[in-house]
């Protein structure tokens, strides 16, 4: 007996093509996240953006220093030796 998942527009579920267990439930995915940049609803060609507008704004922060990942600097009083087991 073959499942056919039911249509309700409010809610998107994942029917997976294979399942394990017998009468096994869809997992309900999460709403989709607005666009990091301006706020509007995420399109799947731009993903995680909306546009390719916003993903160019995203990658020219990036690369004028405005994102930065934290790094943690060695004490300056360590040596090179100090490393070695």
């Amino acid at each position: 007996m073959s499942a056919t998942p039911p249509t309700d527009a409010r809610l998107s579920i994942s029917w997976p093509a294979r399942s394990n267990r017998k009468g096994a439930r869809p997992i309900p995915q999460s709403r989709p996240q607005p666009c990091p940049i301006c706020g509007e609803p995420q399109e799947a060609e731009h993903r995680p953006f909306c546009s390719s507008r916003c993903r160019e704004i995203d990658l020219g922060r990036w690369f004028s220093g405005a994102y930065a990942v934290p790094a943690v600097e060695p004490p300056d009083d360590l040596e090179e030796n100090d490393f070695d087991a």
